[in-house]
């Protein structure tokens, strides 16, 4: 069998009877978790086991995924050490390159150990949109204003999430930080020229990304479509950045999709203009209604490249996990950089 093309959410901190149905689905291929399936440690792993031993052996495993960056952007808190926004490390590299670098590498290694020590397999993450200072929804989101400067931080980020068991997502190709709307909330319009992304796209050309999810914006100057349904953008991404990895869609539910029609003309839509795996959250009815009525079949290319973002071995688990030097270390510098600026 091969992985299915669609990431689904869950409602709670338990699953329904539906969700435990929709499980086994041979179109899921991932589960994507939010802070409302989060309560406590032992809740998270007794979901984590609950999905795991409900999937089907004869079904490729769900990839597990979370939108875990630092930040105001983390899903899980009580229980899991406090990530920075990336924006701290970008102000670090503007007091010291090589330790903000260093610190990036351990933030990233913490991110995916702790994750990984509850059998998460995956975080979007990192955040490579340029910090124009004018897009609230990405903000302190980003590294840094400078695209050398995202590069530099982000590479050393992806080392540690790899050093941590976990690969990396790169968001939101080719570019959010210039647009003030928020695209869960409305469709962004980029003006911009071709050649004017340049800064933006530079990040996506150089870092080794095992994954990259397009934005929910759209470069009118460009193409009509939101990158998302975009021929242009992701074969832009394929041919010209030469990138080999997995594309997800950003979540379809989202205002900024909504241009492209109902759930099913969405999918079919990112499905088409090259997006391996669709996320569809907080509409579980809309869900169903795509299953039923999903004529696209998974192909062995765009199952592959999802397939290898699974971590390849087991994780050490919570308990082992704090008596690792290479962690406490990792803890120490977070905890210091989320302390208020002096």
């Amino acid at each position: 069998m091969l992985t299915g093309p669609f990431m689904l959410d869950i409602a709670g901190e338990s699953l329904n009877a539906a969700e435990r149905e929709r499980i086994n689905h041979p179109l899921i291929g991932g589960l994507i978790l939010f802070s409302r399936n989060y309560r406590s440690i032992p809740q998270l792993d007794l979901l984590i086991r609950e999905i795991r031993a409900l999937r089907s052996p004869s079904l490729p495993s769900l990839l597990i995924a979370v939108d875990h960056e630092g930040g105001r952007v983390q899903r899980f808190r009580e229980g899991f050490t406090r990530l920075p926004p990336m924006r701290r490390l970008g102000e670090r590299w503007e007091e010291d390159a090589d330790a903000a670098m260093s610190e990036a590498r351990q933030i990233g290694y913490l991110l995916a150990a702790e994750l990984r020590a509850h059998d998460i397999d995956f975080s979007f993450t990192p955040v490579l949109d340029l910090d124009y200072g004018v897009s609230s929804v990405i903000g302190d989101r980003a590294f840094h204003h400078d695209p050398d400067v995202v590069i530099a931080l982000a590479q050393s980020l992806i080392e540690g999430l790899q050093q941590g068991g976990m690969a990396s997502c790169g968001k939101h190709f080719p570019g959010h930080g210039a647009v003030a709307a928020d695209s869960h909330l409305e469709t962004p319009l980029d003006p911009r020229k071709l050649a004017e992304l340049a800064a933006d796209l530079k990040p996506f050309r150089a870092l080794p990304l095992a994954a990259v999810m397009p934005a929910h914006v759209i470069y009118p100057q460009v193409d009509a479509n939101t990158a998302c349904f975009s021929d242009f953008w992701l074969n832009y991404l394929r041919g010209e950045l030469g990138f080999q990895g997995a594309i997800f869609s950003d979540d379809l539910s989202m205002q900024g999709a909504c241009m492209a029609g109902n759930m099913l003309a969405r999918a079919e839509a990112a499905f088409n203009a090259g997006c391996d795996m669709l996320l569809i959250c907080n509409a579980p009815e809309e869900a169903d209604y795509v299953l039923r009525n999903w004529c696209g079949k998974p192909d062995k290319e765009r199952s592959g490249r999802i397939s290898r973002l699974l971590p390849p071995a087991a994780a050490p688990d919570r308990e082992t996990l704090q008596t690792m030097p290479v962690y406490r270390e990792a803890v120490a510098v977070a905890q210091r950089l989320c302390l208020p600026a002096q």
